[in-house]
């Protein structure tokens, strides 16, 4: 992206202090963001928090920033931020969504505070920051906040996963919760459309502390993590810029995946069949002939993600 492409901009990013997210706060500031790193400094399963992470990236970008130690798996962390952005830097135009933690465990062995856990640092946290964030913008679309004919720096991303579009063994809790992202990306993008504030979906491909702690149980799993390792998190930075750049005011509701130099747009859940019957009610035996007719040849196939995704990335 060309230098100060974001001036004037302020961003909040979760997870902002290592891996993507630390990518993601780097090109920010570089660009000319004010930049909010909100990240409790935890162990990749939410233990051992250390807020001296988030402070020291701050105080190392580029630009305006501020650091966010303690955990955003709250309303209140969520309004204490929105509340921090618009008294130290003027407003709020940036919500990434990019805070995670691991807890795997198979959907017959997982443990229930686990699942919690996960789906509260994973999901709930960002609807509680776009629920703290949205009325803001809302507000800054009214008052034509910025530049131009009218305020169209609105910009939430929530950072996903194809665990989440396609599943993988032991993370129940995870892809579900990086589901729901995909959900509530679609809800917010809805409701946000007429205040000029986009939100997407990216699901990256990239080295993180997620796939530092992949233990791979076969040889396809070991062959995906050699290749995510390889794999800088930069690009994944670069083309989040790119969605919140002017270039990309008009994308909204959309499904991207990052790999290297490689950008996917991803198909949604719609109808691609239909059977129907108007004269009366199904039997088991004619919808038995039916689905076998017409959906069986259709139905998607059950792979994880690192099978779908094995193969060489460009980087």
């Amino acid at each position: 992206m060309t230098d100060n492409s974001l001036e004037g901009r302020v961003a909040i990013v979760t997870g902002g202090g290592r891996g993507i997210g630390k990518a993601i706060s780097e090109a920010f500031s570089e660009q000319g963001a004010s930049v909010i790193v909100a990240d409790s400094g935890g162990d990749i399963d939410g233990a051992n928090e250390d807020a001296s992470i988030a402070e020291n990236v701050a105080n190392a970008l580029p630009g305006p920033a501020l650091g966010y130690g303690r955990s955003v798996a709250s309303p209140e962390a969520a309004t204490e931020m929105i509340e921090t952005a618009v008294s130290k830097f003027g407003g709020i135009d940036i919500i990434v969504n990019c805070a995670a933690i691991l807890r795997d465990g198979l959907v017959f062995k997982g443990a229930p505070e686990d699942w919690d856990a996960v789906i509260e640092t994973n999901l709930s946290a960002a609807f509680y920051l776009i629920r703290a964030a949205t009325p803001v913008m809302r507000q800054q679309f009214k008052d034509n906040r910025g530049e131009g004919e009218s305020y169209n720096w609105g910009r939430i991303l929530n950072i996903g996963s194809t665990a989440g579009l396609y599943g993988n063994f032991g993370q129940a809790n995870y892809a579900s919760a990086k589901a729901g992202l995909f959900g509530l990306m679609r809800i917010t993008a809805l409701e946000m459309v007429r205040s000029q504030v986009t939100c997407n979906y990216v699901a990256p491909f990239a080295h993180s502390r997620v796939t530092d702690i992949i233990e791979p149980a076969n040889d396809e799993q070991a062959e995906y993590k050699d290749r995510a390792m390889r794999v800088a998190p930069d690009h994944v930075a670069n083309f989040i810029s790119y969605l919140c750049s002017p270039a990309a005011g008009d994308i909204t509701g959309q499904v991207f995946g990052v790999r290297g130099r490689e950008v996917f747009l991803f198909n949604q859940p719609r109808p691609i069949e239909t059977i129907s019957q108007a004269s009366k009610d199904w039997t088991v035996e004619e919808l038995a002939e039916a689905v076998d007719n017409n959906f069986r040849d259709q139905f998607t196939k059950l792979e994880t993600d690192l099978e779908a995704f094995n193969t060489e990335p460009i980087v």
